[in-house]
């Protein structure tokens, strides 16, 4: 089961993987923006707009009218919470993105230091055969 892992992770393209991640951070921020831009724009409006229920009662259809605000009301009841519910993901998103965000970041330091210390490997390495091979001759 590990050996399939490895294999998925050696096929990730990890250059992509990297320059891509601040744009998905970047997008996931620009989405939390825009939908809590928007619920506050669309609480404007409804704060904005005109309570007419008296007009309503007067009407000869004062049942249909009541009924159609009903339902209107539990649209919105429904929209608000739908609209909770997209807020909660996309800050969903937005932390998921910069956990990401920072992993990369997180792998792309420990790529430079093992690369770093296969160098210093290999130069041991090199030391330790040069002198194996001075102290036979």
């Amino acid at each position: 089961m590990a050996l399939n892992w490895l294999t998925v992770l050696k096929h990730v393209p990890w250059s992509e993987v990297i320059s891509t991640a601040p744009k998905v951070a970047d997008g996931a921020k620009n989405l939390w923006k825009t939908v809590a831009g928007k619920r506050a724009a669309e609480e404007a409006q409804l704060q904005e707009a005109p309570a007419d229920a008296t007009a309503s009662q007067a009407s000869p259809n004062a049942e249909a009218l009541a009924a159609l605000n009903a339902r209107a009301a539990a649209l919105e009841a429904a929209t608000d919470d739908l609209h909770e519910q997209m807020l909660a993901s996309s800050e969903l998103i937005k932390s998921l993105a910069e956990q990401n965000a920072q992993l990369i970041a997180r792998l792309e330091s420990q790529r430079r230091s093992l690369r770093w210390l296969f160098v210093a490997v290999l130069v041991a390495c090199v030391f330790a055969a040069v002198a194996l091979l001075r102290a036979t001759a």
